[in-house]
């Protein structure tokens, strides 16, 4: 299915990212009338403040020196507002059709974050504190994101491909089909700068590193089994698959800095079964290859391929979920009533929009018709 998430690298930011209208959740004042003084727009009767407009511009701008002009704050606010319209729209669909997420998906979501990013609760309080969010605030965004995923979801789940769609693909497409020219490897490695501790029988220093994987491969040369002796002593993470380093075309194997000796070896004098000598790699490793496959020219796949068919059919699938998803959206924002109050003052009044002076990110105005000032 079409994943509509994206995978962030920051610690600090991987749930403010996911979440990141935690911040926003505030009730804006109102007048005795009940009408909100502060209002940027209004999805079905449901508020957004200007103020959680700017709270979304400010978080973006978290650590980057960034002094907007009066005219390009009035375009991040339409920008980042136009965002927070079709949010609010989708959730309420989703409310409507009763796919809000248990307290209990939520708890899942936020933890499973936590630990994506390897975040201590320590960690996670003071990621908190640092961009003023609250937990309850947190877990509302979350709740919202969590609604709207369901609702995609939903939409996309029936979404099917004939095989006669997938062999006319194949057809118009054949020549994207190639396996290239490439060996497959296994690989063990003794590795001095990983982490004392990290692997097995984990090598503290260059000199031992050199040592281990000498020894290894006396040990391999002698009839060991190079699967078992990469899951008992490998440094790397492929010690799981038994040292299976998988497919490797020539470009690729060239890319990793492999010796050109080695890399034409790979496609000549040596043959499946075959070892290296110990190799020192320019990121201070050691490794040994095994060489388990090779393929000396490209050679054309077809349908009976293992793996071309459920490509194909995969491929059209996730394009088809995008364009329906596409779809219900727009078909969702025109069954809404939506006033955008931010744009309609700027077209009141174009004169409000200013000129290029730099102002703070993090300035905020308190009504629609400031929204460029």
């Amino acid at each position: 299915m079409h994943r509509y998430a994206k995978r962030v690298a920051s610690i600090t930011l991987v749930i403010t990212s996911a979440f990141m209208l935690a911040a926003c959740n505030r009730s804006p004042g109102t007048t005795t009338d009940g009408k909100d003084n502060s209002s940027a727009a209004t999805v079905n009767g449901k508020n957004i403040s200007l103020s959680e407009v700017d709270t979304l511009i400010a978080q973006q701008s978290v650590g980057q020196q960034v002094n907007m002009s009066p005219l390009e704050r009035a375009t991040a606010r339409l920008q980042v507002l136009d965002g927070l319209i079709q949010q609010e729209v989708l959730f309420q669909r989703a409310d409507k059709e009763k796919l809000l997420p248990s307290e209990d998906e939520v708890t899942q979501a936020i933890n499973a974050k936590k630990r994506e990013a390897n975040m201590s609760e320590e960690d996670y309080q003071k990621m908190l504190k640092d961009s003023s969010q609250t937990e309850p605030q947190l877990r509302e965004v979350a709740r919202k994101q969590l609604s709207i995923q369901k609702l995609l979801e939903k939409t996309v789940s029936n979404v099917t491909v004939r095989d006669n769609e997938v062999e006319a693909f194949y057809n118009a497409n054949k020549d994207r089909f190639v396996s290239p020219r490439g060996v497959a490897l296994s690989a063990i490695f003794a590795d001095a700068l990983d982490g004392a501790g990290q692997f097995p029988d984990d090598a503290k220093s260059d000199l031992e590193a050199k040592t281990k994987i000498d020894t290894i491969y006396t040990q391999l040369r002698g009839g060991a089994d190079f699967a078992t002796v990469a899951r008992q002593r490998s440094e790397d993470q492929s010690l799981l698959r038994g040292g299976d380093y998988g497919f490797w075309d020539e470009a690729r194997l060239k890319q990793a800095g492999l010796p050109a000796e080695l890399v034409s070896n790979l496609f000549g004098a040596m043959r499946p079964g075959d070892l290296t000598a110990p190799i020192r790699l320019d990121d201070g490793r050691y490794v040994l290859l095994k060489l388990t496959d090779r393929r000396l020219q490209n050679e054309p796949q077809t349908l009976e391929t293992p793996g071309v068919r459920d490509q194909i059919k995969k491929a059209l699938v996730d394009e088809r979920q995008k364009v329906l998803g596409a779809a219900m959206r727009v078909v969702a924002i025109n069954e809404a009533k939506i006033e955008n109050h931010l744009a309609q003052s700027m077209l009141k009044d174009p004169s409000m929009l200013g000129g290029m002076q730099p102002v703070s990110p993090g300035t905020a105005s308190t009504t629609p018709a400031a929204a460029a000032t």
